[in-house]
């Protein structure tokens, strides 16, 4: 009977995408104004660290050797699961599915976490300014509703909207940065913030957390790479702009922050003021109506992300529905604008019930549920980050390839070692996130629950090896070539 339904079919939009939708996806989904209003001022409220700038410059430093492994193996592998067919091409099937797992995870819970900002910043704006008064989550579930509307329209309709949203919050960045450095604490610009030896010290891994968290979405241009006009340059092109684009211009803000405040005086101030560290400055030296522009810009910068990781999420449960790997109604897209239909509405119903859940448990929209969810999300980043550099080294030992040792063997394995020392001071210093009012446990529990997604996929790829092995062969495999022996050599998508 639904067959003949022209609600849905099994396929993306093809050749919408290029460069500049890819960087604006890629870059939305870290949102400007939302790193520095929610992410660098929770940073310095919750762990002092004054050499948080320049963590941005570390991470990025530490991407960019990621990237070049990753744009290599961009140009032969093209599939919405991005780091999921990555892993399965590289490490095998099995090891596909565990990363498809701790993605799910990872970007869920960042998507989750946003919610719960978003709720918290767009109700203070309307009790300030319009005497609206409601509840955080009344707030976070209609944005919910907006961005599951949204997540089954045209791709490249939701590219222009992001677009324009950017576009705005990166100039109001660039005036509040203006100003702090025109306005420095002391009356001279302090360097402290760019010191290495101020970073590695007391609450560093709740600044690389954090940190790493505003690089989140750093793998959409893989994500959309069935969507692009040239796979083979688009996708390696975006990634190299984002990584550069975003370490720098996070580390100028953040220092700019450290800057205006003083490194001695930035903690106390974000820990009163939040996100009114920024737009407070910007009433003070330019005009309260700045302010008001920025502050409005800011909610729809969380927004711009919101919308990017629920694509995101969207994508990755297309594929695995396609595949099989999870129930095939997840390979359903829409009929009418090509997105993937059955993984936005999933995605949203996950959504809502873990809002709901912190709703009925009463735990505060920032402290608790973004500052929880960024942390796990960070942990999942950088685990699957981890995974997938190996990836391109075991990928390309079987096969011959035009790219040299540098792309295929020496930047990964650096890539790989440098993750995963980020990935062990993250989880171990993962309580320099928490309040001293949370539970002990939590320091084990949240990072857990990354490690157990990665258990549970490496145990269903397994699983699906034997129960199911026709699905088993074609993992990863969808949007590249299937059925393919792991020792056969690729052929590179578009040749």
């Amino acid at each position: 009977m639904s067959s003949n339904l022209p609600t849905a079919h099994s396929g993306l939009a093809r050749r919408r995408l290029g460069v500049v939708h890819l960087v604006f996806f890629t870059v939305a989904a870290s949102a400007p104004l939302t790193v520095l209003g929610g992410g660098v001022t929770t940073t310095f409220a919750v762990t002092g660290n004054k050499g948080t700038p320049i963590s941005f410059i570390v991470l990025a430093a530490v991407l960019a050797f990621f990237a070049v492994g990753y744009a290599a193996m961009s140009r032969y592998v093209s599939n919405a699961g991005a780091f999921y067919s990555y892993l399965a091409n590289g490490l095998g099937r099995a090891a596909g599915v565990s990363g498809s797992f701790i993605a799910l995870v990872a970007y869920n819970t960042i998507n989750f976490g946003l919610y719960g900002l978003f709720g918290a910043v767009f109700g203070d704006f309307m009790k300030s300014k319009f005497s609206v008064d409601a509840p955080w989550w009344v707030w976070g579930l209609a944005a919910l509703v907006l961005v599951g509307l949204l997540g089954v329209l045209r791709v490249d309709l939701n590219a222009s909207v992001l677009a324009v949203l950017l576009i705005a919050e990166i100039i109001a960045v660039c005036i509040f940065d203006a100003i702090s450095f025109g306005h420095p604490a002391g009356g001279s610009v302090s360097f402290a913030g760019l010191s290495l030896g101020n970073l590695f010290g007391s609450g560093v891994g709740g600044v690389l957390a954090l940190g790493i968290a505003a690089f989140a979405g750093f793998e959409s241009a893989a994500i959309y790479s069935e969507e692009v006009r040239d796979p083979r340059r688009t996708v390696a092109r975006a990634t190299y702009i984002a990584v550069a684009f975003t370490g720098l211009f996070y580390a100028l803000s953040a220092w700019a922050l450290s800057v205006l405040y003083g490194p001695d005086q930035v903690q106390g101030v974000t820990g009163e003021q939040g996100p009114g560290a920024i737009f407070g400055a910007l009433a003070q030296y330019a005009s309260p109506t700045l302010a008001d522009v920025a502050n409005v810009l800011f909610i729809t910068s969380v927004f711009a992300a919101l919308l990017s990781f629920h694509n995101g999420v969207a994508r990755y449960l297309f594929a695995l529905g396609r595949e099989r790997v999870l129930p095939e109604f997840l390979g359903r897209t829409s009929v009418r604008s090509a997105a993937p239909i059955a993984g936005s509405l999933t995605q949203t119903f996950l959504a809502f019930v873990v809002v709901l859940l912190f709703v009925i448990t009463n735990r505060d929209p920032v402290a608790d549920l973004f500052t929880w969810m960024s942390g796990t999300s960070a942990v999942g980043l950088v685990l699957l980050m981890t995974l997938t550099s190996a990836s391109v080294v075991g990928f390309f030992r079987r096969r011959p390839a035009e790219e040299g040792a540098w792309q295929t063997l020496i930047a990964p394995t650096l890539a790989t070692l440098l993750l995963g020392a980020v990935l062990v001071i993250l989880i171990w210093n993962f309580n320099a996130l928490l309040a001293p009012t949370n539970p002990s446990y939590l320091r084990w529990l949240l990072p857990g629950i990354v490690l157990l997604g990665a258990v549970v996929g490496l145990i269903w790829g397994a699983a699906l090896r034997s129960a199911r092995p026709a699905v088993y062969e074609g993992i990863g495999r969808s949007a590249t070539q299937t059925n393919v022996d792991d020792q056969d050599e690729y052929v590179p998508v578009g040749v």
